[in-house]
């Protein structure tokens, strides 16, 4: 189709991600951008004028052709005379379906009007906070004026869609100098006869709104410093932030489970620190791309940093209750016959003065977003504030977008989420072997996860090969050391906002005899793996207790656990150790829905890490083989006469941690391929 090679969509695709690499352009997968030329229709053979525009739910930075929806101008400026009016606009998005030039394309957006009907080759809007703060000032209307003179115009506020569209292009007509527009309460749009023309014109109006706030502005807009509010020092602020995020993580996911996400970015700390904050907080977002990512409004802790834990948590809660009291209330108040059904009351954005925000969604990257996108909120009320006064759009027009009958089906459209999402697993010893299969299974099932391995290097490394910071975090970590032990499930809990499925994998074998085992070989293997475990499931215990959403507590044991096999008392003993724990923890820990299953592999020496350290060459003597023949070996000796490999262990954890085993806990898997002498009994 044509807009693959169209020189116009090129030229589209480079100014769109140019705008959109700056952050104080436009916010993540915020805003559109056009611009029409001439394209061959494959009917006629003729050239016929086109429009290309950023689809639905692109991002200007990262956009490519293929993100583009491309329509046939003439078609779409035809539905002007079939517009049912302003009761039945949501009607005209699906009529750009028709209006469609090839197949194949992104679907257009509910801005695709905007762009179509303003009469000017290229067309950008922007969410940019200089702009919005403009947008969302009491007296946006004068400012505007003041600011830009003739050359932006204002528009009071509107709902997206064709009817915005119609207004935008009537307001161009009618000011012929202007260069664009600031939409009240949501953002701006500007135009030019060219692409440079248009991202320079973009460009002119944040920067002048910039400089003009940096000029004119009040020093301190969110007034002064309250007392006792200022941010803790950097150590007990993350300390702090790590002791409350499994419970705030499990405040949030009160009707669904939920990803967290932890900044104490500047912004954030400041605006905390501030006498209006709370006020401010209260009133809420504006731009919708704001508040469809972070609600109304955020819930804010009403108390200093240096208030005690308990004290902290116990006002957490009631304010949760509040929130969810106060957001149901919203919900009917504003709800009609064909609204969607309310889509849980938890808040999505929660700030803790001198601590920072926890932002949250069903996934890391939408709840990183969402949290970018209330520090664009900060900095829009830091503007508005200085010029004037912060006045965002109205409860009722929050709730029509929110639960916009074009929203909703977009929702609906989302694919069905994986076993494992929403899920975050912590794996020890994950950085080879077995524990590595395990996180990329879980990671395939659709959990973030954990790499944590006392070779931090390769843990990054192997969170490196799943995937993004979003997907997988790499951490170095000693099990036999408390503090480490602690430190890592910090890190894991500030990153995703708390662990559901933890797996003790961290493991090591020397094969010696009764009499060839020394004090420190007993001592090496048992801290490693009976205390190293107990320690993990220790400290992951209280976070999965805080959170009150269950969880897994998976022990990766051994056939030796059960079977006496020769020259093997200390690894045979503590993996005996581990296997106790599972049966003592499935009880003590049941009553908060965490689940405690062990499972016992055998043989696997393809890909195992204990093996490739010199176990394989011992085993191997010890049963009078060939080291490369060992997993043979251990195949022919068992019933299935199959090798075990690392895989094989992965899927009994993916299984074990999934929902169709929900009620079994204190168990047992034997995956070894079936050894008639360690069968359970």
């Amino acid at each position: 189709m044509g807009s693959v090679v169209s020189p116009t969509a090129k030229e589209l695709v480079t100014r769109s991600n140019r705008l959109g690499a700056d952050p104080r352009n436009t916010n993540f997968a915020g805003g559109n951008t056009s611009s029409k030329g001439l394209g061959k229709d494959p009917v006629s053979g003729k050239n016929i004028p086109l429009v290309w525009v950023k689809g639905s739910g692109g991002d200007l930075g990262t956009l490519t052709e293929q993100g583009l929806a491309v329509l046939q101008l003439d078609r779409v400026r035809q539905l002007v005379d079939v517009y049912p009016g302003l009761d039945r606009e949501d009607e005209m998005v699906g009529a750009f379906d028709y209006c469609a030039h090839g197949k194949g394309g992104a679907a257009p957006s509910i801005d695709t009007a905007m762009h179509a009907l303003v009469d000017a080759d290229h067309v950008d809007h922007l969410h940019p906070d200089s702009g919005i703060a403009i947008a969302t000032a009491v007296d946006g209307k004068d400012l505007t004026t003041k600011i830009f003179g003739s050359k932006v115009v204002w528009v009071p506020w509107r709902r997206p869609g064709f009817q915005l569209g119609l207004d935008i292009a009537e307001i161009k007509e009618k000011n012929p100098d202007a260069i664009g527009c600031i939409l009240g309460g949501h953002g701006i749009t500007a135009w030019g006869d060219t692409s440079s023309e248009c991202e320079k014109n973009s460009l002119w109006i944040i920067h002048t709104a910039e400089k003009y706030i940096k000029a004119h502005g009040k020093k301190a807009p969110f007034g002064p410093v309250i007392a006792g509010f200022k941010p803790l020092a950097p150590a007990p602020r993350r300390a702090r932030a790590a002791a409350l995020a499994p419970l705030i993580r499990g405040l949030a996911s009160t009707d669904r489970r939920m990803v967290g996400h932890f900044t104490d970015a500047p912004e954030v700390l400041d605006f905390l620190s501030r006498k209006k904050h709370g006020e401010l907080a209260r009133l809420g977002t504006s731009c919708p791309d704001h508040f469809l990512r972070t609600k109304v409004r955020p819930m804010v802790l009403d108390l200093p940093p240096t208030a005690a834990l308990d004290v902290v948590v116990a006002r957490l809660k009631k304010l949760h209750e509040s929130y969810r009291a106060a957001y149901t209330r919203y919900y009917e108040k504003h709800k009609d016959a064909d609204s969607p059904e309310m889509r849980g009351a938890d808040p999505l954005i929660v700030l803790v003065p001198g601590v920072g925000m926890f932002s949250y969604g069903a996934d890391k990257k939408t709840a990183r977003v969402a949290g970018e996108f209330y520090i664009n909120a900060i900095n829009v009320m830091r503007g508005a504030e200085a010029l004037s006064t912060y006045r965002p759009i109205s409860e009722r027009e929050k709730f029509r977008i929110e639960y916009w009958a074009l929203e909703e089906a977009k929702l609906q459209r989302l694919p069905k989420p994986s076993s494992h999402a929403t899920k975050v697993a912590f794996v020890t010893g994950a950085a080879s072997g077995i524990g590595k299969a395990i996180a990329q299974r879980l990671a395939k099932d659709g959990a973030l996860v954990v790499i944590a391995d006392l070779d931090e290097s390769k843990a990054q490394e192997v969170a490196a090969e799943i995937g993004s910071s979003d997907v997988a975090l790499g951490i170095g970590m000693d099990v036999r050391n408390e503090q480490a032990v602690t430190d890592a499930l910090n890190r894991a809990v500030l990153a995703f906002g708390g662990v559901d499925i933890v797996v003790n994998n961290a493991g090591v074998s020397l094969s010696k005899s009764l009499l060839e085992t020394t004090e420190a070989d007993w001592d090496f293997q048992h801290d490693i793996m009976a205390k190293g475990s107990f320690l993990v499931s220790r400290e992951s215990a209280r976070i999965l207790m805080d959170q009150g959403m269950g969880g897994d507590i998976v022990y990766i044991s051994s056939k030796n656990s059960v079977f006496a096999g020769p020259n093997n008392i200390a690894y045979s003993a503590t993996k005996a150790d581990q296997a106790h724990q599972v049966r003592l923890l499935a009880v003590e820990l049941g009553e908060y829905g965490i689940r405690v299953n062990g499972i016992n592999p055998d043989g696997v020496v393809r890909g195992s890490g204990i093996f490739a350290a010199g176990w394989g060459a011992n085993r191997a003597k010890t049963y009078g083989v060939n080291e490369e023949d060992l997993g043979r070996f251990y195949a022919q000796r068992t019933i299935l006469k199959q090798e075990v490999v690392p895989e094989s262990i992965a899927d009994a954890v993916s299984v074990l941690t999934g929902a169709d085993l929900r009620l079994t806990t204190g168990a047992h898997i034997p995956v070894d391929s079936g050894v008639a002498a360690a069968f359970l009994r």
